[in-house]
Parts: C-alpha cells; structure tokens; sequence
C-alpha cells in the first residue's frame, strides 16, 4: 500500500492503518529501535509505541515522507529508552553518540531548542556538503545505529575503510561547526 493511502486510512481512523503500517515499515522501523536497544523486548515495545504515537499523531499532522516521519519516532522513542535505561544502572555503556561528543555542543537544556534547530541546520548543511558515500556511512552510523561491520557490509568495503571515513567526517564535522561559531 502507497503511504498516502496509509496516512489516509489514519485520517479516516481506520484501524487497518496500524497495520498496514506495520506491514510496510515494521521491519525498518525494529531495525532501528535493535541497532540502539539491542535487548528484543525494549526494541518490539518501541516500534508498538512507534505505531501508537502515530494513531494519535494523525490527523491533525500530515506527514510528507511517512517512512522518516516513522524513524524519526522509532530512533527518538528508542533514544529515551535507551537514557532511561542507563540512568537505571547508573551510567553503564556507551551509546553511538558518545563518538560524536567531541562534536557536539553540551547538556540538553529546554532553554537551548532554538540553539538546538540552529545546530541542526548546520549539521544538515555540512552533511549535504559531504560525498555520497561518506554521507551515507555516517548517516548508517550515526542515525540507523549500524554497526562497522554492518555498514562496511552495505557499503561493499572494509571496516578500517569505514572507521577512517567516520572518523575524518566527525573531524571534518567539528571544524565545520567551530568556523560557523558553534561552541563545542
């Protein structure tokens, strides 16, 4: 089924939508709660509330691209799972954006979401800059959570290639950032 007709069975709040939902995207979207989650049950809880933030999220909105309407609540919903879930052990593990810290500007302070926007602005700006390919691994990285081995297998290449590529990129990112003025 199209995703308009997906979005359309939303509006008209016909249940079929959750599961054509599901059926379309169900996949994609475990996959993304798994690559941050890795625990089976947090993951298959995420996309379920994944599919509950949608039923009540449309109407009134209207997403224009359902699939990264969809990842963006999958990846931000496993997100918070994932933060609560460490604060319950008191700060064990390390998640994917710990690599990115050095890059990215300090605590997530209510009072900083424009800042916040501003910064995303930049991001997207320096990501749409980048070759294809190092875009791609950074973005299979950093916002689909794959693995090196994962994303050296998808990209057809060796994991020292992938290692060095996010490693330049996230250098290449923080320069990027501090010649637009953003304080590290």
């Amino acid at each position: 089924m199209e995703d308009q007709q997906i979005i359309d069975l939303y509006w008209a709040r016909d249940q079929r939508a959750v599961g054509e939902t599901a059926e379309k995207y169900g996949g994609f979207l475990y996959s993304l709660a798994w690559n941050l989650l890795r625990v089976r049950g947090d993951a298959e809880e995420c996309v379920n509330d994944v599919y509950l933030r949608a039923w009540n999220a449309i109407p009134p909105e209207r997403p224009g691209y359902l699939r990264a309407w969809l990842g963006r609540i999958a990846r931000n919903l496993s997100l918070d799972r994932w933060k609560r879930d460490q604060a319950e052990k008191r700060g064990g593990g390390e998640i994917l954006l710990g690599e990115l810290a050095e890059c990215l500007p300090g605590s997530p302070d209510p009072q900083k979401q424009m800042e916040d926007r501003e910064i995303a602005g930049h991001i997207s700006r320096f990501l749409r800059g980048l070759p294809q390919e190092s875009r791609r691994i950074f973005l299979l990285r950093y916002w689909y959570g794959s693995s090196v081995a994962e994303i050296a297998g998808a990209c057809g290449c060796g994991a020292g290639k992938v290692k060095s590529a996010l490693f330049r990129t996230r250098k290449a990112l923080r320069a990027y950032l501090e010649r637009e003025g953003v304080v590290l």
